[in-house]
């Protein structure tokens, strides 16, 4: 089996796994993640040393997997630019070292962030999952040998695509247990297989622009309009709050993160504290 090998600082697969921005991303043992994005399966071994093997040909790491790890970003230098005096923040990269923004699939992304609202991220998983297998396509997994390991599952499907989903009804949405985000997940449906809205839309559109797109959408308020934003669109510039931030910023900030002290990175910085705060606790 082809695999590639990479030395890439400030990247933690676990952390990223463990980060709450995507669903389909798991520890497997102490030193191999898997996760399924883009229709494809990909685990990812440990080898020590900043060192990572990649079960996928090198053309699959160049032209998928580089840009999805956001390989091109100086993570070292963003940590490097927080604000000495704001020891909180600090505390929460050196805890979250290593966590990226990951670039997913942006329909993906829709459906996720708007079954997301007010659930736990365990739920999330099991319903992007059952979507997943209900309309997606069973993903061929090729035999993994040393240095990674067998896969968590004996299945994996790929999200399906707006083609895939157009034939979705109500009631199977409803029986993945989205509860009531079922009516939005059909009326992103819409909004996406008639092509009033399309990924190209979005990923071409200014922040501005494209927040404006997100928040016409039934179900998308600013918070999942900023997530798809940030972890879809890549615009570390948007700053989404939740409970957590929510009270990270009042109990730290008293009542407001300065996002203007790092723009195009203040995302990651949220992401940060999003990390710290959930796994301190």
């Amino acid at each position: 089996m082809d695999y590639t090998v990479k030395k890439i600082p400030c990247f933690s697969p676990h952390r990223n796994a463990l980060s709450g921005q995507v669903f389909r991303f798991r520890i497997i043992d102490d030193t191999h993640t898997e996760l399924v994005a883009y229709g494809r399966y990909l685990q990812i071994a440990d080898l020590g040393d900043d060192t990572y093997a990649f079960s996928c040909t090198e053309k699959d790491f160049d032209e998928i997997w580089h840009r999805y790890f956001d390989l091109d970003r100086d993570y070292d230098k963003i940590i490097s630019s927080i604000d000495k005096k704001d020891k909180y923040l600090k505390s929460a990269a050196d805890f979250g070292y290593g966590i990226r923004i990951l670039k997913q699939d942006i329909w993906e992304t829709v459906i996720s962030y708007i079954i997301s609202q007010r659930r736990s991220i365990p739920s999330i998983t099991t319903s992007v999952e059952r979507i997943s297998k209900l309309y997606g396509k069973k993903i061929i997994i090729p035999r993994l040998n040393d240095p990674f390991v067998k896969p968590l599952y004996d299945e994996y499907y790929s999200f399906p695509t707006i083609d895939e989903m157009k034939k979705a009804t109500l009631a199977e949405i409803t029986a993945t247990g989205v509860g009531y985000r079922a009516e939005y997940i059909m009326a992103a449906i819409d909004d996406f297989a008639s092509g009033k809205i399309t990924p190209e839309l979005l990923d071409s559109r200014n922040d501005d622009d494209a927040y404006e797109i997100l928040t016409s959408m039934r179900g998308v308020g600013k918070k999942v309009a900023n997530c798809i934003m940030l972890f879809g669109l890549g615009r570390c510039g948007r700053f989404p709050i939740d409970v957590w931030i929510e009270r990270i910023v009042d109990r730290y900030y008293g009542g407001r993160f300065c996002e203007e002290r790092y723009p195009g990175t203040c995302g990651i910085m949220q992401q940060y504290m999003f990390f710290y705060e959930r796994m301190k606790e």
